[in-house]
């Protein structure tokens, strides 16, 4: 059976946590992390650890499957605490925060294990989650300290 790649589109907070709980987990490699200025485009291609089955009480292989983050109207982009000549190193997804700013623009900050952050200023909410290609089975399921 092929499964239905996932896309889904954030227009406003409660669309943006959403997106963030499908996103837990997943791995980005610096190099794969694009600020496209002229174009008012942000992009990221992670590994996205597929939760949605295990949620769903599916029991299967646990996979991983690549997907697309676009963030537009992106009117600033400022990161923290990410090297960007270690095109090689991987960061760990952790969530997405939002903050409606007093001019009406929003702030997102992309947090990643480590204390790494993306910080996108945006005149709105316009966020796509787009999966590519197929899903494939990998050994590790993501485990979290008990707090």
């Amino acid at each position: 059976m092929k499964v239905k790649n996932l896309k889904l589109i954030a227009r406003n907070e409660t669309d943006l946590r959403v997106i963030s709980a499908h996103l837990q987990d997943a791995i980005v490699n610096v190099a794969e992390i694009a600020s496209l200025e002229k174009n008012r485009i942000f992009l990221m291609q992670l590994n996205r650890f597929m939760w949605e089955d295990v949620e769903k009480g599916i029991f299967r292989n646990n996979k991983r499957i690549r997907t697309v983050l676009k963030f537009e109207n992106v009117i600033k982009v400022l990161s923290k605490n990410i090297n960007q000549s270690k095109k090689d190193k991987f960061l760990d997804f952790l969530t997405i925060e939002t903050n409606l700013m007093p001019d009406n623009n929003y702030e997102m900050r992309i947090v990643f294990a480590g204390d790494s952050v993306v910080k996108i200023i945006s005149e709105v909410i316009e966020i796509t989650l787009d999966d590519q290609g197929e899903a494939w089975d990998t050994k590790n399921t993501p485990k979290h300290k008990e707090i």
